[in-house]
């Protein structure tokens, strides 16, 4: 199957999975990139690296491990073949942030209720 990634934009052009990317190091880039284009490709994504959220309005994410380090990407799903990502955070504890699912539910919001516009 291919999936089709893009990018939130808001309504004034910022990119916050753009600038989340932005701020890695390489390797780290590198890696989510990778887990990306498995999210592209790979008709069932293990769910070591995508899965969904339990108890939020369709709201997925990208997992990637990186050192000690998880670094997580919020998306969800505009169509059955087109995932739009977020934003992202570095993973501190085992519980994810409620104000993060929140954003990315907004985000979700938004995009879909820009996308009905054109």
């Amino acid at each position: 199957m291919q999936r089709t990634v893009l990018f939130y934009k808001t309504i004034d052009g910022k990119c916050p999975v753009q600038e989340f990317l932005d701020s890695l190091s390489g390797k780290v880039a590198q890696k989510v990139l990778w887990t990306l284009s498995l999210l592209e490709d790979l008709e069932i994504v293990p769910a070591i690296y995508f899965k969904k959220l339990t108890g939020t309005e369709g709201i997925w994410e990208c997992r990637v491990q990186y050192g000690s380090n998880i670094y997580r990407i919020f998306c969800f799903f505009a169509s059955h073949s087109v995932v739009v990502l977020t934003h992202g955070l570095v993973k501190k504890s085992q519980k994810t942030p409620q104000r993060e699912i929140d954003k990315a539910e907004s985000y979700r919001k938004d995009f879909l209720s820009r996308r009905k516009i054109k």
